[in-house]
């Protein structure tokens, strides 16, 4: 058994993006700042199959925006949203290939009082990460960090943890998606209470 501590290999990353996504739960995401270490331990995540995939940033190609999702694998893509949020992703399978996964909610394991001043609106452990903006202010993660190395020895990498026996691991349809809604590709533990709550994508209505 790997130590729990262990960076994950490149070898994990660089398979079909819908194994490495509920291998991914259990695993620590780690932020090393000037500020301090934010550990998260990944609970909740969704795949993105790039070009078979209607809700994927790839979808239409290579953009400047997307172009960390190229590859190699084991390398973080980040994104503004709503021009709001950045959101994490953590890119797979071969070089040339698109695909990706999106964390979207963990448990903070170590860091917890740095990640409450980040996360001043939180109110209670649990929300600090719950949710893909949450996680991602938690750990300070922003489009600096975009082509960032997890497997090797820079500020921000994955290890091994603990993955949850497989009888708790659930999937469904990834939240919020117009294209795609009904991909079962989001996958997350039964029962921990960082989960995001679902919510499908909802139509604006047009008025006038």
């Amino acid at each position: 058994m790997p130590d729990p501590l262990d960076p994950l290999p490149r070898s994990f990353f660089d398979r079909p993006v819908l194994s490495v996504a509920p291998d991914l739960l259990g695993r620590l995401v780690v932020h090393r700042t000037e500020d301090g270490t934010v550990t998260a331990r990944l609970t909740e995540v969704e795949a993105y199959d790039g070009p078979n995939d209607p809700g994927s940033h790839a979808f239409r190609g290579r953009s400047k925006r997307n172009g960390t999702m190229f590859g190699p694998p084991g390398h973080v893509y980040v994104y503004f949203t709503y021009g709001m949020h950045y959101c994490m992703n953590l890119v797979c399978g071969p070089p040339g290939m698109p695909t990706g996964i999106l964390l979207r909610a963990a448990e903070i394991t170590d860091g917890a009082e740095l990640a409450r001043k980040r996360r001043l609106t939180a109110k209670s452990d649990r929300e600090l990460a719950r949710g893909p903006a949450r996680l991602v202010e938690s750990l300070a993660v922003t489009r600096g960090d975009d082509g960032s190395d997890v497997c090797g020895d820079g500020p921000l990498t994955v290890h091994h943890g603990t993955p949850p026996p497989r009888t708790l691991i659930r999937t469904g349809p990834r939240v919020g998606l117009r294209d795609a809604p009904d991909f079962p590709w989001r996958f997350w533990i039964d029962g921990d209470p960082t989960v995001s709550v679902y919510r499908p994508h909802v139509p604006k209505r047009r008025t006038g």
